[in-house]
């Protein structure tokens, strides 16, 4: 069973790696596949976030962050960002983060959520995202580097809470 909970100071290291195997594949994540531990968690474990770990079997399998989108007259609207261990694809870890990270951005007074950046050719990510009620909005063209593919579109994903 996943287990969600507010991120601690000892989560810090976990979180590292998954982050790591993420941006250095260079597909997904916005951040530089050169980004160092402590600029990601600097990051990723700021003040301005609400940062979570999702565990299981008591092992760190998962992170997210809930943070304004915008500042004063936008702050209604939440951005969130979320990080799956590899080790664990496929077992509906993102999915349980997503409906949970949901919860929490209402619980927080949070009126929507925006993703500024989805890779389009991220179908895993586009397909989770859509499963759980978020819409396309909008495509940016060539908006990521892409590590393999070149320069790709992304989407804007919304949903109202």
């Amino acid at each position: 069973m996943l287990q969600i909970r507010k991120s601690i100071a000892s989560d810090a290291d976990y979180i590292w790696e998954i982050l790591k195997a993420i941006i250095s594949s260079g597909d997904s994540f916005a951040y530089s596949p050169s980004s160092s531990k402590d600029e990601m968690l600097s990051y990723w474990l700021s003040e301005n976030k609400n940062t979570y770990t999702a565990l299981l079997e008591n092992k760190v399998v998962g992170t997210f962050f809930i943070q304004d989108n915008q500042p004063g007259l936008g702050s209604h609207i939440a951005n969130a960002a979320y990080a799956t261990s590899p080790k664990v694809y496929g077992k509906g870890i993102g999915k349980q983060m997503g409906l949970f990270s949901l919860d929490e951005a209402r619980k927080l007074g949070y009126k929507a959520i925006q993703f500024n950046i989805v890779v389009k050719t991220n179908l895993r990510a586009v397909k989770l995202w859509q499963d759980i009620g978020f819409s396309i909005i909008g495509e940016i063209p060539e908006a990521f580097q892409h590590k393999t593919l070149g320069m790709v579109n992304a989407y804007v994903m919304y949903q109202k809470l």
